[in-house]
């Protein structure tokens, strides 16, 4: 699985190593981190692309975060779409989960769907909160969900 950086550079060690290199060299900054972990996709003619960020939030000093993108020819719907994304954030944030309680980061998983009934992504909300929940994590929907509805949604367009 490719991840970079905010700023294209290649990020070639395991994730996870990569991410508990992180956490080691901001705490030993005296930093306190916060992760949040959210997925994105925009469908673009046959192509569904998503893209998945780790957020680090350093308290009180900005942030960084790593990316990955996919692409597929799968055609979902809105609601399939909509638990595709939680289910690749949920993957990441359970591979990660141990280093977040070993560091004591804070860790929340975020999805891009609107808590407005008015929109067509909220069908899946219940489903996505059930299942980000019951995975144990922290979670967020829309306005609040900014690794997914910000972050990542400007890595996909």
């Amino acid at each position: 699985m490719y991840w970079r950086k905010f700023n294209g550079e290649s990020i070639d060690l395991p994730i996870k190593q990569a991410v508990a290199d992180a956490i080691v060299l901001e705490t030993e900054k005296g930093t306190k981190l916060k992760v949040c972990i959210g997925t994105d996709s925009q469908v673009k003619g046959d192509d569904t692309e998503f893209a998945t960020v780790i957020v680090f939030l350093r308290e009180h000093n900005g942030g960084f975060m790593y990316i990955h993108n996919e692409k597929t020819k799968t055609k979902y719907h809105i609601k399939e779409r909509m638990l595709v994304e939680v289910a690749k954030s949920i993957e990441i944030a359970y591979e990660l989960c141990d280093l977040f309680i070993e560091h004591h980061v804070e860790m929340e998983v975020h999805a891009d769907i609107n808590t407005n009934p008015q929109f067509k992504s909220n069908d899946a909300l219940k489903e996505a909160m059930g299942y980000i929940l019951g995975m144990g994590f922290a979670f967020k929907a829309k306005p609040e969900a900014f690794a997914s509805s910000c972050c990542a949604d400007k890595i996909c367009n």
